[in-house]
């Protein structure tokens, strides 16, 4: 089978493009297409295996590359013009568009979801606030053209065959939103490169990009009324902002290369985590470390981390604890929680726990799913084929 994939735009190496290396891991053979790319060489071998992308006319346009986002209407057109005409099976990857590709009857579309458009649909208020966009005329054009995307994404719902969600979390939206059922496959961890230390320092960890929904802001103001020391890696949007409330017992590194960061993790009393999270990969490399998570409950963690609350007993199979609401008062109360159990935290449970995860199961399970698929579309193609030939047969006759 020739093999198109499709991912919304090629910009850092997250989530995203841990999923399609793992892609490219277990099939060398795909054409790539999408909107943008502005890849290293590095990335490059590493994701696409050195391989090129097709990109979008969006690239073309004045700063196209840097700040695509600003071109939001054009997506849904952009997306529309790759032609996949030669192609047997299709994966699109998406958190936004790339799942409004066309195709044809005869060709098979698998849609791999990481969340429909979180700014078009979950985070739509959230977004325009934090954007500045809930009012003037600005704030109108914003909610005007996503009200438009909205009513695209809706549209192009039937495109896919079959939609993979990354999480149960996921699922639930897709089929709230496209009326859509879903498999579920957890996305790859590298829990290889993360290893139990039996040393341990007195700090908590974070880390994650810093942008609004992350919810680093709410770490660093909780760990601030307390002499609790507190490393927060990651930078981003946000990083000057939550500076400003940093104290002093509150280290912001901004970004580490990965040995540093997995030193850090490794020698961790427990890792934060206070976002709501379609799946979350960096609670699960913490867990894969031994080292417990203090979380939101809510999201792709209560499928990630074997945790308790405040008011249950702590047993064996724990993982972590989680808070209940983003506030500071139950991040704080689910802390003192941890400190009061912390002995009852097991390393080596809490990391086989993450192994579930690991980039290995990710690739056998997603393999055997898509040939499985892709074997009884053939066939049911094929039987549709002879229903249809014996019919023109006996009209003939």
């Amino acid at each position: 089978m020739k093999k198109a994939l499709v991912h919304d735009w090629y910009t850092q190496y997250s989530g995203g493009e841990r999923c399609i290396e793992s892609f490219t891991n277990i099939w060398d053979d795909f054409d790539h297409f999408t909107l943008v790319d502005t890849l290293t060489n590095e990335q490059r071998e590493k994701v696409l295996k050195g391989k090129k992308t097709n990109t979008s006319f969006i690239e073309k346009l004045p700063f196209g590359k840097k700040k695509y986002r600003s071109y939001l209407p054009l997506f849904p057109l952009a997306i529309e013009q790759f032609d996949l005409n030669e192609y047997d099976l299709i994966i699109s990857s998406s958190s936004a568009i790339s799942k409004g590709v066309l195709t044809r009857p005869d060709q098979l579309h698998i849609c791999y979801v990481y969340s429909p458009i979180r700014y078009a649909w979950d985070l739509y208020f959230q977004y325009l606030k934090e954007s500045g966009l809930n009012k003037g005329i600005k704030g109108f054009i914003a909610k005007y053209f996503l009200h438009k995307l909205r009513i695209w994404d809706v549209s192009t719902a039937n495109r896919p065959n079959h939609y993979i969600a990354i999480s149960h979390y996921i699922a639930a939206r897709i089929k709230k939103i496209y009326n859509k059922e879903s498999i579920v496959i957890y996305p790859p961890v590298d829990t290889k490169s993360f290893t139990i230390s039996e040393k341990k320092e007195d700090y908590y960890v974070t880390c994650s990009r810093m942008v609004p929904y992350k919810k680093i802001n709410l770490i660093v103001e909780a760990f601030s009324k307390t002499n609790k020391k507190l490393i927060v890696i990651g930078d981003g949007p946000d990083f000057r902002k939550i500076k400003k409330l940093a104290t002093s017992n509150v280290d912001l590194m901004g970004h580490v290369g990965k040995i540093e960061m997995i030193e850090i993790l490794r020698k961790a009393r427990a890792f934060v985590f206070a976002a709501e999270e379609d799946f979350g990969i960096a609670p699960i490399e913490a867990q894969a470390c031994g080292v417990p998570v203090i979380a939101y409950a809510k999201g792709g963690v209560l499928e990630t981390i074997n945790g308790c609350f405040v008011t249950d007993n702590i047993e064996d199979r724990h993982t972590g604890v989680f808070f209940k609401e983003q506030t500071i008062d139950s991040l704080l109360d689910a802390i003192q929680f941890f400190e009061t159990h912390e002995h009852s935290f097991d390393k080596p449970t809490i990391r086989k726990h993450a192994e579930f995860f690991s980039k290995e199961r990710f690739e056998k399970e997603f393999k055997e799913t898509i040939e499985g698929i892709y074997d009884r579309w053939r066939k049911s193609m094929s039987d549709s084929n002879k229903i249809q030939n014996n019919q023109e047969r006996t009209i003939y006759e």
